[in-house]
């Protein structure tokens, strides 16, 4: 389904970076009790659409292209989780059916085992799990898992991550890294601004960053994301929401701090609307 043509969120202009990331605020395989998630589902769509797309491209020229046949490649990164082998788990039982699932454990963790972290060039869709966000951080730029996955998204690759896994791709963010929610200035930037993942879904995010926003310890614009809402953005620019939850959203924090409903100027597409083959 379409969106409308994009425009920058708030007075943020896009960077540098080229590709497609979808930002979720919370949700997900992660907390759902059966495995489903639609946005999920919608993820591997995006990831399906990139192999038709790629078997269309008659150069061939774009990374990754060459292994995908049949289902889509998914590799999770739970490095903010320590690599927890409950989460790793889980994700392959969601995933499983719909897709050839892939884990990059930085830690080593068996039976996944280390591997080269240029493996994320090979994969359609790259999901970030939550945990620490500094932590991440820290491990990525160690294994040079930032770089690769810059080239990976200019290659067609579909980033997408929730909560710190969201996080990452700002420049700053609200994090409970080091306990209470603090103000994190250390992202990755391939996103303009602030993010705030499980918006309305712990106690004190909204609060908080609202406040870190309109004092400057947090960069502007933010953008708020509630639990079962994702962000999509296209070379920079956020282009619309995906919900799975009529009480999700996701919301622009201005400089000083007021606080608009993302759909006013985006629209939001609830992910129901798609049909499987879209």
């Amino acid at each position: 389904m379409s969106a409308d043509a994009p425009r920058a969120v708030g007075n943020a202009e896009p960077t540098a970076f080229r590709g497609t990331i979808v930002a979720l605020g919370g949700g997900g395989f992660s907390t759902s009790e059966t495995g489903a998630s639609a946005i999920d589902d919608e993820l591997v769509r995006m990831a399906a659409r990139r192999i038709r797309a790629g078997t269309e491209d008659e150069a061939g020229a774009q990374s990754g292209f060459g292994a995908s046949v049949g289902l889509p490649h998914v590799c999770f990164v739970p490095t903010a989780s320590g690599d927890s082998r409950d989460y790793i788990e889980r994700f392959e039982a969601a995933f499983e059916a719909s897709a050839r699932t892939y884990v990059l454990s930085l830690f080593g963790q068996s039976p996944w085992d280390y591997q080269d972290p240029a493996m994320l060039l090979d994969m359609d869709l790259i999901y970030v799990g939550g945990g620490s966000t500094a932590n991440l951080l820290s491990l990525w730029r160690r294994h040079g898992v930032d770089e690769l996955m810059k080239t990976a998204a200019a290659g067609g690759t579909i980033l997408a991550g929730i909560s710190a896994g969201a996080n990452c791709w700002f420049d700053a963010s609200s994090t409970d890294s080091f306990g209470p929610l603090a103000p994190l200035n250390d992202g990755l930037g391939f996103l303009r601004g602030s993010a705030c993942p499980h918006f309305h879904g712990e106690p004190g995010r909204e609060e908080s960053f609202l406040g870190w926003i309109t004092d400057g310890s947090l960069p502007a614009p933010g953008i708020a994301i509630d639990d079962h809402a994702a962000v999509v953005y296209v070379d920079g620019v956020a282009t619309s929401v995906m919900v799975e939850s009529v009480e999700a959203a996701a919301y622009i924090v201005d400089a000083d701090g007021s606080l608009c409903n993302f759909d006013e100027h985006r629209r939001v597409v609830p992910v129901s609307e798609h049909g499987p083959d879209e």
